[in-house]
């Protein structure tokens, strides 16, 4: 019984329950609010500087994978919480490891904002 109540009965109800997710990291974590923040600025740039198509699908892109492994590090660091309350470097690992790849996705976004923007200042 456990399982099923935990399968979702029908494609609307699994969107409500990612929608929820999704407004749960963004109540919870103050560094995806600060990303959404930062996208907002680099869509207001890139409205600006009028960039074309194919720099705005990168721009688009490059903001929803940051946003993407932020809201995975949350799963990520709610689990291990889940797991243990104690100290464990293994917990440590995992965490350490979610936060890592947001970081390489923020610094992927801000390569590819350089590369768009300084092309349109210069």
């Amino acid at each position: 019984m456990e399982e099923e109540r935990l399968k979702n009965k029908n494609f609307i109800e699994a969107w409500k329950k990612a929608l929820n997710g999704i407004w749960y990291a963004i109540r919870t974590q103050r560094n995806l609010k600060i990303q959404l923040g930062i996208a907002g600025i680099v869509i207001i740039c890139a409205i600006y500087f009028k960039v074309t198509m194919l720099e705005a699908m990168f721009l688009s892109f490059a903001i929803m994978l940051v946003i993407i492994v932020e809201v995975m590090n949350t799963a990520i660091e709610e689990t291990v919480n889940l797991c243990t309350d104690k100290f464990h470097p293994l917990a440590k690992i995992a965490k350490d490891v979610a936060a890592g790849a947001v970081v390489l996705a923020s610094l992927n976004a801000v390569i590819i904002a350089v590369f768009i923007m300084l092309g349109k200042i210069i």
